[in-house]
């Protein structure tokens, strides 16, 4: 699913106006953007938690050049879904 499906099943559901939800759903994916990069984690109850993860430096290989290579602490975005959340995809997804 692509956002322009996600605003399209969400106007078929409220009635509201395509324009009106889009801009509601891209200010609404800025608002987890801007929150993650203050270090601020996002949790929504049934749903899951935005979080930023940190990442210690580490020695990695380019195996290609065959040369070692430090990769710098840095920090990443990661979403964890919640246990309900989990448990409706388990139940619900037929391969």
């Amino acid at each position: 699913m692509t956002k322009a499906d996600l605003v399209q099943k969400i106007s078929e559901k409220t009635g509201l106006d395509k324009k009106d939800i889009q801009k509601v759903v891209e200010m609404f994916m800025d608002e987890i953007k801007n929150s993650l990069e203050h270090g601020e984690n996002v949790y929504l109850r049934g749903f899951g938690s935005f979080v930023v993860k940190h990442r210690a430096e580490k020695k990695a290989r380019n195996i290609s050049k065959n040369t070692t290579v430090i990769v710098p602490a840095h920090y990443i975005p990661a979403f964890k879904p919640s246990k309900m959340f989990v448990e409706k995809v388990k139940r619900n997804v037929k391969p």
